[in-house]
């Protein structure tokens, strides 16, 4: 099948990997920019989509949006996101849907640092019931289901999910992209080095943003070879990379729109931010927000946080802000 819209940036992905050895210090920065950026930030925001298509219907992300996060585990690493009674994740869907989020994200499965590995009948037992909820008291939601497994992915689709969260860019499960083409939904292609069962350890022989950039780059050209057109792209925060590494990502954003995908950030109360402050996940609410703010300036389409609330305000400030531009 034929997707001329991606060779253009394919080109740029094969250029970046041509002139990554060209690494002297700093330079690499000046030379990077020159070779594949035309000294020119503007073009790499030209190539940033601002729609997917969820089941047939164009959602625009001209205005950055923000997805609520929804863990029916009893471990995920901030505690305050734990939901596993029905009553509970009710009062979670309807705590997101009133402070403005637009699409709600549903995980099963923990995937912090050496979190316990639950059984694919354990992950749907937890999930499944959700997604219903979900649909039942939030009809017009975009649900969005965390999950690495495409068994997972097919039946969450069927009980009236919209998109695929995969946390491992398809490398826990062979059968994944498979899955969403058959699927036709948008899929949230994340990079992660290690599992959550090794803690996610971090080796990189190049430049992260190198290596981050060309795995995500040759898994596009993959998917779009089989028919997936609606990609996410996640550089996988705190997955994988040491803290110098995560702030590098980010300060370096604008780079991934040259896969020409919307660009998922997902930052909300992480160690990048709580070990720069020297507090916990819980007191990490403002530094989240910060970062949050930064990764728009960036160029993020899409925010996944746990406060929904201060999320959207950073939003609209960032809009008005880009308006008076």
């Amino acid at each position: 099948m034929f997707f001329p819209r991606f060779f253009v940036p394919l080109k740029r992905v094969m250029k970046y990997k041509a002139i990554k050895n060209e690494r002297k210090s700093h330079v690499f920065d000046l030379v990077l920019q020159k070779k594949v950026f035309g000294n020119d930030e503007k073009e790499m925001m030209k190539n940033n989509p601002k729609t997917v298509n969820i089941k047939g219907r164009l959602v625009s992300l001209d205005e950055p949006q923000v997805m609520g996060i929804l863990n029916i585990t009893p471990d995920s690493f901030f505690a305050d996101s734990r939901c596993q009674e029905e009553e509970e994740i009710l009062l979670r869907i309807r705590q997101i849907r009133s402070e403005g989020a637009y699409i709600i994200d549903l995980g099963a499965y923990s995937s912090r640092p050496g979190a316990a590995d639950i059984s694919l009948q354990e992950e749907l037992r937890r999930l499944l019931p959700a997604v219903r909820l979900v649909r039942q008291e939030w009809p017009e939601a975009i649900i969005s289901v965390d999950t690495f497994r495409s068994e997972v992915a097919r039946q969450a689709v069927a009980m009236g999910a919209d998109i695929v969260n995969d946390i491992s860019g398809g490398d826990m499960d062979g059968e994944m992209f498979a899955t969403i083409a058959e699927l036709g939904v948008p899929y949230v292609l994340m990079h992660m080095q290690g599992t959550p069962q090794n803690g996610f350890k971090s080796h990189y022989d190049t430049d992260v943003m190198c290596e981050v950039f060309r795995s995500l780059g040759e898994k596009v050209e993959e998917m779009h070879k089989m028919g997936i057109a609606d990609i996410i792209i996640d550089p996988g925060f705190g997955f994988g990379k040491t803290l110098q590494e995560n702030y590098t990502m980010m300060s370096r954003l604008k780079e991934f729109h040259l896969l020409e995908c919307p660009l998922l950030v997902g930052i909300s109360r992480k160690s990048m931010i709580y070990r720069v402050l020297e507090t916990t996940p819980e007191h990490s609410l403002n530094g989240t927000t910060v970062l949050n703010t930064i990764a728009l300036m960036n160029g993020a389409n899409i925010l996944r946080v746990h406060d929904v609330k201060e999320a959207v305000e950073a939003i609209k400030i960032y809009r008005q802000c880009s308006i008076s531009d």
